[in-house]
């Protein structure tokens, strides 16, 4: 694409360690990819002292722009907060944990041509605890077969979307399961998705607030009504007008 107007956002909650090398690094890139773009942190209710960075690089960075939840709304809430502020053409999006690496955009970039909406990054090998490697190929695979998603890598949050996506698709989700609705109703809606692969880091500062052994219950407990609005629901309709027929 000839220099595309872009936003790049990031979901950020106590990651003060990490925030700032994520803003940082995704300007310098997007000044090499595009003359228009922006930069948007959504400060999810942080704790820690993400708040306080983000008011310094506000003052340095005139193409920062930072949205505050007063209180936490999950990682969907600030998901939806940062597609739903993106002005720009094409919306990128990472994690603000410094798990991946803004400078990789320039990865899937060249992979949006014409035909394309979504560039789906994968992993090319996890950096995490083991407990954490294996949660997270359990739920790759029980989503991946249960939702019918034609994805390498369920969970990789860092991805390059045409913002005239979200013309066709509302997200609902307040949860880590947005990303599940995400791309099935990207993929139910015809969309073509792209997949490259990119690197993946250890966690330098925080904690997981998705991928930990406390929360499996909780992310089911999501998983679950979300399974029957998107697949189930559509199955027992079939069912029941071959049934009728």
């Amino acid at each position: 694409m000839n220099r595309p107007s872009i936003s790049a956002f990031f979901p950020a909650y106590n990651d003060g360690g990490t925030i700032a090398s994520m803003v940082i690094s995704a300007t310098s890139t997007l000044e090499s990819l595009t003359d228009d773009y922006e930069v948007i942190v959504v400060n999810d209710g942080s704790t820690d002292y993400t708040e306080e960075i983000l008011t310094e690089l506000e003052k340095r960075y005139p193409h920062l722009r930072v949205i505050h939840h007063p209180q936490n709304k999950g990682y969907g809430g600030a998901l939806r907060t940062g597609f739903a502020s993106a002005t720009k053409d094409l919306i990128f999006y990472t994690d603000g944990d410094a798990q991946y690496d803004p400078r990789e955009l320039n990865l899937l970039l060249p992979a949006l041509y014409d035909g394309v909406h979504v560039v789906n990054g994968y992993k090319i090998s996890r950096s995490d605890p083991l407990h954490r490697i294996l949660i997270g190929r359990l739920y790759h695979w029980g989503v991946r077969l249960s939702f019918g998603l034609k994805l390498k890598d369920v969970d990789c949050d860092f991805r390059l979307i045409r913002r005239s996506v979200f013309d066709q698709v509302g997200l609902e989700s307040n949860s880590g399961v947005i990303c599940v609705e995400l791309m099935k109703k990207i993929q139910n809606a015809g969309f073509k998705v792209a997949q490259v692969p990119v690197h993946h880091y250890n966690r330098a500062y925080g904690k997981s607030q998705f991928f930990n052994v406390r929360r499996i219950f909780r992310v089911l407990k999501a998983l679950i009504p979300l399974w029957w609005r998107l697949v189930g629901l559509k199955f027992f309709r079939r069912w029941w007008r071959s049934g009728l027929g």
